[in-house]
């Protein structure tokens, strides 16, 4: 699992001994779930929310304490997750979010990374100037969501706008250090709090957070029509399933196209 898995997994834990005021491997069934029912019903946690913490259970349980996976499904239930598709931006709205939302050249160069990518926030934050390749034109990911490495899109217009970054900014380990600790990467907050200030300045929608961009860059490139297995690979994804969430059309293109019965004739009704 990925340091940030650990580290989720190993909150849902103390929060459910914390809620209960006991060890974890001395609670009942009952009071697992009197504890998933307090999440649902007081904290109003997301269904994503309420499974990641399911999962974590799950995962200690099983996993940890050597319970029967049978005993742990009973004891620990899922949560129906309803399908909701990613709002994402429309090309005009990334020209003006990349443009009059960016004056700064290091808030440009980071968001062009994640839009022009396709990268995860943390992806992005953690790229290395060694992990650019400008001659195959691709980005090494190192170790991406779980642990995986992979290649990203290095465009000449991504690669362009990072010279100029470079040539200003000089980095060198870190593609993005920390602006008070160079010897870091930028955090995934800063990146947060820079995608939202580009918003902002650009006066769009709220549309989701910084993971909007990378629904975006998916988007865009099956509505251009490169093969969804190809976007499934950019985006590391495992399953064509995942990918084809963005399978979906924007209601600008739904305007665009025209029903079938344009092609029929009618000229011989009355």
């Amino acid at each position: 699992m990925s340091d940030r898995t650990q580290e989720a997994y190993l909150h849902w834990v103390y929060q459910l001994a914390k809620y209960h005021h006991r060890s974890p491997d001395q609670l009942s069934d009952e009071q697992i779930k009197v504890f998933l029912q307090y999440l649902v019903q007081e904290r109003k946690l997301t269904s994503s929310s309420l499974n990641q913490a399911a999962s974590a259970l799950r995962c200690f349980y099983q996993l940890v304490l050597r319970r029967p996976l049978e005993e742990v499904t009973l004891a620990v239930p899922r949560y129906r997750q309803g399908t909701r598709r990613p709002e994402v931006f429309s090309i005009q709205e990334m020209e003006r979010l990349l443009t009059v939302g960016c004056p700064h050249p290091k808030h440009r160069a980071f968001l062009m990374t994640v839009y022009g990518a396709g990268l995860r926030l943390n992806e992005a934050c953690h790229l290395k100037v060694k992990h650019l390749d400008s001659d195959r034109q691709q980005i090494r990911v190192e170790y991406g969501k779980g642990r995986k490495d992979r290649y990203a899109l290095f465009s000449p217009a991504l690669q362009e706008q990072l010279r100029i970054y470079w040539k200003a900014f000089r980095p060198r380990q870190w593609l993005f250090p920390s602006s008070h600790h160079p010897q870091e990467p930028m955090s995934d907050a800063t990146g947060q709090k820079i995608f939202w200030k580009a918003v902002e300045r650009a006066g769009l929608p709220r549309k989701g957070g910084i993971h909007s961009l990378r629904h975006s860059f998916a988007t865009h490139l099956l509505e251009s029509g490169v093969e969804i297995t190809v976007v499934q690979r950019l985006l590391g994804h495992n399953q064509l399933s995942t990918t084809s969430i963005y399978l979906h059309v924007r209601q600008e293109r739904l305007a665009q196209i025209k029903s079938p019965l344009h092609l029929l004739d009618f000229s011989g009704l009355a």
